[in-house]
């Protein structure tokens, strides 16, 4: 699978979670509490596989992108923090929904930002067989990610 295809579709999976999220009522904790830790799980790999394989290949394909991926590791920063929060908090806290809105504006900006300016300057550089290997980099990093945002290079920074 081609790497750009392959983060696309983690984006689609956490944009159906955060709609999960959006939609569920008030008080359904339960139900906030179980999409918010398959959020953290799926953010936190993603993070982990753009962060160790894509984003030093597309940076050396694209030097002129340099600012982006940089860009791109904060807002990971930012994001990862929020999970770890999010995953030891309580879904009944009065911050819990509001911390959650926050993490998904920021998603939703880092996610429109990769698809609409970086994706496609990518995708001209490093053409299909590139993007493929890549892709199947990505996926074979999955399995063995780390399930913990903290654990991520970028968390650190």
């Amino acid at each position: 699978m081609d790497a750009i295809v392959l983060l696309k579709d983690d984006h689609k999976v956490v944009e159906k979670l955060f709609k999960e999220f959006e939609q569920a009522g008030e008080k359904a904790y339960k139900t906030k509490r179980k999409i918010a830790d398959k959020v953290i799980e799926e953010l936190t790999v993603h993070a982990w596989i753009e962060e160790r394989v894509f984003y030093p290949a597309a940076r050396e394909a694209v030097p002129q992108t340099k600012d982006h991926v940089l860009e791109s590791v904060e807002e990971h920063h930012v994001v990862l923090w929020m999970l770890s929060e999010l995953a030891g908090m309580d879904p009944a806290d009065e911050r819990f929904d509001a911390k959650m809105t926050v993490l998904i504006e920021n998603v939703r900006h880092h996610v429109e930002e990769e698809e609409q300016e970086w994706f496609p300057q990518v995708r001209a550089a490093l053409g299909r067989n590139r993007l493929t290997d890549l892709g199947e980099q990505l996926a074979a990093a999955k399995p063995t990610a780390p399930r913990d945002p903290l654990k991520v290079p970028s968390a650190d920074q």
